[in-house]
């Protein structure tokens, strides 16, 4: 049975996949979970496979086959050629009469606001800012990496205070106390012990995230070079956001600027400091959110949008997330 008014939200990232089927009324009728979502790595094809993996439990617990709307926030749908071609593979696979693809950005933004209003900036294993008006209008930053301009992210992160920490070790850099935390996270004496498990795959290389905590850890302790690239993450943050709401032409209206994604949702008081103390001078009247909802609710409430649904519509399905 198709419910030809009913949304089905989808939240794909590199990790996990939420997927929802929500209600003309804004109830949840069915939930599903899966695998990431990582096109690049293993093709398109397989990755909507990965994705009917979620979405077509979700649908049988809704008792349906489809729906009117698929609303779906994909990562590694960096640039909007990529949103397009996405769409159109998910068009193929007859969940929806319509489909609309945004980079999975957007769905950590639309949960952490009240209205499509807003900024928001997602620092996670990489770094990304998007923004959005309720006529439609939005900002963003290709965000593929160095060669997009991109400073930050977990693994960004983790790589800076390893480059500073090696040059400390060997006397090409300054000293840092980098030099004994990083490698004591996994109970090496080194760096260069450090430097060669990684290489080696004796530490899987995956696990470089651990160990921007510690920088984190190590900056508040009191080491100035943990403590300038924690600082510059900071700066890196109010430049994205305010960028976004200058292109929105939102800089002087009191408007939600987001933050969202492991690092900024660990509340480091260093990091929110800074942020906060730059914000104020360069958009003084946005207001900051840190968003706790889960970023498939975002997806829900963009499909919302797109169909007109009722305000007290868009209550009810964030009531039954909080």
């Amino acid at each position: 049975m198709g419910l030809t008014a009913h949304v089905l939200a989808i939240d794909a990232g590199n990790s996990k996949t939420d997927v929802a089927v929500i209600g003309a009324d804004g109830t949840v009728l069915g939930t599903a979970r899966g695998g990431g979502f990582q096109p690049p790595v293993v093709g398109v094809g397989a990755a909507m496979d990965g994705l009917a993996e979620a979405v077509l439990p979700a649908l049988a617990r809704a008792g349906a086959d489809g729906v009117g709307h698929v609303s779906a926030c994909l990562a590694n749908a960096d640039l909007p050629v990529e949103e397009q071609g996405l769409a159109e593979a998910l068009r193929v696979r007859g969940w929806g009469r319509t489909v609309e693809v945004r980079n999975d950005t957007f769905a950590i933004l639309r949960a952490g606001v009240d209205e499509p209003r807003g900024v928001a900036v997602v620092c996670g294993a990489g770094i990304n800012c998007v923004g959005m008006r309720p006529d439609g209008a939005t900002a963003r930053f290709p965000a593929i990496g160095r060669m997009s301009g991109d400073w930050g992210g977990g693994s960004g992160l983790a790589e800076e205070a390893m480059w500073f920490a090696a040059r400390a070790e060997d006397g090409r850099g300054e000293p840092t106390e980098l030099v004994r935390t990083l490698p004591g996270h996994f109970g090496l004496d080194s760096m260069y012990a450090l430097i060669e498990a990684l290489h080696l795959g004796h530490i899987p290389y995956g696990r470089r995230h651990e160990l921007t905590p510690v920088l984190f850890s190590t900056g508040a302790a009191g080491d100035r070079v943990a403590r300038d690239l924690v600082d510059r993450l900071g700066d890196e943050v109010v430049a994205m956001a305010s960028v976004s709401l200058a292109r929105l032409g939102l800089l002087e209206e009191e408007v939600p600027v987001v933050l969202g994604g492991g690092v900024l949702a660990a509340r480091h008081p260093a990091l929110d400091d800074r942020i906060a103390g730059l914000l104020a001078v360069r958009a003084p009247k946005a207001v900051i959110r840190v968003v706790s909802a889960p970023p498939v609710l975002g997806a829900a409430l963009l499909g919302l949008d797109h169909t007109g649904a009722a305000p007290e519509v868009h209550d009810r399905l964030r009531a039954q997330y909080a």
